[in-house]
């Protein structure tokens, strides 16, 4: 456990809070609403995603890979919905059986993790057959100008962002790693640096379903 992983679980909240208020907070509502059966999110981070989660969702396992994070959320585990099981877990290195799970959760993830491809093939191996990934993430930009930022400012962000990536395309890693990605919404993510503003959201279920 780093220091800074401990201060950046403290200012996690405070420092997306503009963003959560200028629409990141809707777009969650929005997408978390397809969530149903039993339920996965990796990189739960602070539990900002739980209070969106509906009637449809029959069990929900939160699993972080920073024990500063699983900390916090253990600390609010009775008072939260659904009583879920907090796991401290990497998406690299996910202790899930095969097929557990009908929705995985993705919010702000793929571009922390240390292995993409990994994370995506225990996303797919967790997944039922006819399960599907739920996603909203910051990517790299279309805009040739914007991703140059992206790549310049690359270094100190994920230094900042304690791992952040912000000029990955998880667009075409999904793809990549064998999702069939449904339509996908452009989003921004506001009040935030330009060099993660640019969202996708959506839903991606495995190729072969």
């Amino acid at each position: 456990m780093s220091f800074y992983g401990t201060v950046f679980a403290q200012i996690y909240d405070p420092f997306l809070a503009w963003g959560e208020r200028a629409g990141l907070r809707r777009l969650r509502s929005e997408i978390l609403a397809e969530a149903s059966g039993a339920v996965l999110e990796i990189g739960a981070g602070t539990g900002l995603n739980v209070p969106h989660y509906g009637p449809a969702v029959t069990s929900l396992t939160l699993a972080d890979p920073e024990q500063p994070m699983v900390k916090r959320l253990q600390g609010q585990q009775s008072h939260l919905p659904l009583e879920p099981v907090v796991a401290l877990a990497p998406a690299e290195e996910l202790p899930f059986e095969d097929d557990a799970f009908d929705t995985v959760v993705s919010t702000l993830v793929l571009c922390t993790v240390t292995d993409v491809d990994a994370s995506l093939a225990e996303i797919r191996r967790v997944l039922r057959p006819d399960g599907k990934l739920l996603f909203i993430e910051h990517v790299r930009a279309d805009s040739s100008r914007l991703a140059g930022w992206q790549d310049r400012l690359h270094e100190p962000w994920r230094r900042f962002g304690y791992g952040c990536h912000c000029n990955r395309d998880t667009h075409a890693a999904l793809a990549a790693a064998g999702f069939q990605v449904g339509p996908v919404r452009q989003e921004r993510w506001r009040r935030m640096p330009a060099i993660v503003a640019p969202l996708i959201a959506g839903a991606a279920v495995p190729a072969t379903a």
